[in-house]
């Protein structure tokens, strides 16, 4: 009976798991499981085309870095994973990756030939979004025998009086740990609601995990599944208590100490983010949490953005003299920003496919021509929603419709709906009718005013085409529907 494809994965790749082993202590059968999990045995084309067997995401820090990225389907489409030289290279990451987050932090403190207590761990902090991730590591570990690996490192390692990972911090660099903020981002945190009516901001958030902010915090209160406070006490006697609600489950109990990265809890639809100062002195203070993550991204090198309606609310926070350095977008701008990117939770893969990228260019230039707001705040917001709704209003260019709608779905969609008091239609616009937009919205040789007559002209031309087309059907049905009846007498 020949191998099967887990045995022929491990074979292969069992050095590179051993040599992991001994630099950082995770067991190599658990690194191996993770890898056929993962990488289905080295089939998956992520695993062919960039040497990646652990499905790591490309950060801003890796991207910022020069690393190379793949764009891929996972949870939305065009995602970038990290590209690698080679497979060991794949596996280094991983391992950093683990030794680097410490919301792993625990595993560490494990045997490094406990495979059972790492699977759990990894499920724990929160790995992998799916259930019963332990169970099937567990599975390929104990029916592959791949735990032999883990002996093999252990007795080397023990003929030498050593242990595996015991140099592990000489592989990782000392920079920009003990701080982390509260959400995993590539580029920005979206904020929906900021400091000031309330007293923490309001983050948008999609049922993920929430972490520790800094290390050797305690946490001083908790409210089952609902809610959690952590207490950190920095060398200048000054204390931060910070508090996230909303939640969907609480992962620490009062007592607990929990460091920068370590999973806290998950988040339900939003996480309300809370920031109290205590002074020496014993008093208190509700501080705007812009400012303290601002802090904490400075302390921690985290090249983040805190985002609310086209504005970095930390910026004014990071500069020297305490005055705002101007980073707003325009309306414009920041719906492109947050249509391009996954951190908005309502990106559609800007920048990477041509027929997507011109339907948001047309999708947020109409936003702009059929904004009749003055009021720049009114307009972020107005863009904020059209964005993070991905619908638009355009009846105030057409005022003869009763209503008039533009509606981009996944993949780039753009679909015209549109009641112009004789009937109502939808219509999917074609590449041809987009670039017709796009070439009036696009001309800077005419006047905004000039730009609404002709694309109102071209709006009226698909909407008579789409009555007619309507129509013809409509037509169709009723003559069909005769000749059924005629049969049937």
């Amino acid at each position: 009976m020949g191998k099967s494809k887990n045995e022929i994965y491990a074979e292969q790749y069992a050095k590179c798991a051993m040599e992991q082993m001994r630099r950082y202590g995770i067991p190599a059968s658990v690194t191996l499981a993770q890898g056929i999990l993962e990488s289905s045995n080295g089939e998956s084309s992520l695993a062919k085309k960039e040497n990646n067997h652990f499905g790591i995401k490309a950060t801003q820090g890796w991207l910022d870095g020069g690393g190379r990225y793949g764009l891929y389907t996972d949870d939305k489409p065009n995602e970038k994973f990290c590209s690698y030289d080679s497979v060991a290279d794949s596996y280094e990451h991983h391992s950093r990756f683990l030794a680097e987050n410490k919301r792993y932090a625990g595993c560490f403190k494990l045997q490094a030939d406990d495979y059972k207590g790492w699977a759990k761990g990894l499920e724990q902090a929160g790995y992998a979004t799916g259930g019963n991730y332990a169970a099937s590591l567990i599975g390929i570990i104990e029916r592959n025998g791949l735990d032999k690996y883990d002996r093999m490192v252990m007795e080397e390692k023990q003929a030498q009086g050593r242990t595996p990972g015991e140099d592990r911090e000489s592989h990782l660099t000392e920079e920009g740990k003990g701080y982390a903020f509260p959400l995993e981002r590539l580029e920005f945190l979206l904020v929906t609601a900021p400091f000031g009516g309330q007293r923490s901001i309001t983050l948008q958030t999609d049922h993920e995990a929430v972490l520790a902010t800094e290390d050797n915090g305690k946490v001083v209160a908790v409210d089952t599944g609902k809610s959690l406070t952590v207490e950190y006490a920095r060398t200048d006697g000054t204390i931060y208590q910070v508090s996230y609600q909303d939640l969907a489950n609480t992962n620490a109990k009062v007592g607990d100490t929990v460091n920068a990265g370590q999973l806290v809890g998950v988040s339900g639809d939003n996480l309300q983010f809370g920031v109290v100062q205590i002074s020496t002195d014993g008093s208190r203070r509700n501080i705007d949490p812009a400012a303290y993550l601002a802090d904490v991204a400075q302390k921690g090198n985290i090249n983040l953005q805190l985002m609310y309606e086209g504005k970095d609310l930390m910026e004014k926070y990071k500069a020297a003299d305490g005055a705002a350095i101007n980073t707003t977008l325009s309306p414009e701008e920041w719906m492109k920003k947050l249509l391009s990117s996954e951190d908005s939770g309502a990106r559609l893969g800007y920048g990477t496919d041509p027929v997507v990228e011109m339907a948001i260019t047309m999708f947020t230039s109409l936003m702009a021509l059929a904004m009749q707001i003055d009021n720049k705040d009114e307009q972020m917001k107005v863009a904020t929603e059209a964005a993070l709704g991905k619908r638009i209003d355009l009846s105030a260019l057409l005022p003869a419709c009763k209503e008039c709608v533009l509606e981009i779905q996944d993949g780039g969609r753009p679909i015209l709906h549109m009641d112009n008091g004789s009937g109502i239609f939808s219509h999917e616009l074609t590449a041809s009718e987009m670039n017709r937009l796009s070439l009036v919205l696009s001309d800077t040789g005419t006047t905004a005013e000039q730009k609404r007559i002709q694309v109102v002209a071209i709006v009226n031309s698909i909407a008579l085409s789409g009555q007619v087309a309507q129509n013809y059907e409509q037509g169709m049905e009723q003559h069909n529907g005769q000749g059924e009846n005629l049969q049937i007498r």
